[in-house]
């Protein structure tokens, strides 16, 4: 992103952090693939009458995947046109292989209308997120332990061994890189899904009456 690019994200944050007490509640669920991480955002949407921030990514739609509905499937060069148009509220490539974009000008709309926004996004998203809006609220969702998350994204059948290592090794990196940064205010772990659910809930409804 260049310099101009900087300064709109820069006047942008010094408008919300202005008007910070009219908008609603900037929510970061990270972690792991195969953590729960996506159930939990659901029932915390319906709890809080939350809205999901639909991200674009340049990787391949899976079978199951709708797009606009749980990304924005983008070519790698419509891609590059957000960037360039500064769309994004951050933006990243992950691994060194697809890129990942948080679409801003939708998020800022519905925090102005007071709404809570949800987005499902990796560490180096949110640390890029928390520069521009540091009153968001970071949670990061972790496994009991890395046997279960193996364990985890082998049940989920959707791709062969090596792929699933791979992912597993990828979501070491990301477990490392959240609990040794100080982008997240809270750590829970998915043992069982309605108690990790339940506290998140539980943060998640202590920030918004501490904002009141």
């Amino acid at each position: 992103m260049g310099a101009s690019g900087h300064a709109a994200n820069n006047h942008a944050s010094t408008q919300q952090s202005a008007h910070e007490h009219h908008s609603g509640l900037l929510l970061l669920i990270c972690g792991p693939s195969g953590v729960g991480k996506t159930t939990i955002v659901h029932e915390l949407i319906r709890r809080f009458g939350g809205l999901f921030s639909i991200s674009a990514t340049t990787r391949q739609k899976s079978p199951q995947e709708r797009d606009g509905v749980d990304y924005f499937f983008l070519d790698e060069s419509t891609f590059q046109k957000w960037i360039d148009e500064n769309r994004f509220l951050e933006h990243a490539q992950v691994f060194g292989r697809s890129w990942y974009g948080t679409p801003e000008a939708a998020v800022r709309a519905e925090l102005a209308k007071g709404h809570m926004v949800v987005l499902d996004i990796d560490v180096q998203g949110a640390d890029n997120v928390r520069k521009h809006m540091p009153d968001a609220l970071a949670v990061f969702i972790l496994p009991p332990d890395e046997h279960e998350l193996l364990k985890r994204l082998r049940a989920r059948g959707r791709e062969d061994e090596a792929a699933i290592q791979r992912r597993f090794a990828e979501s070491k990196l990301e477990i490392a890189r959240a609990t040794h940064g100080n982008t997240f205010d809270a750590f829970v772990v998915n043992d069982t899904l309605p108690r990790a659910t339940d506290e998140v809930s539980a943060i998640v409804a202590a920030r918004i009456a501490k904002r009141s």
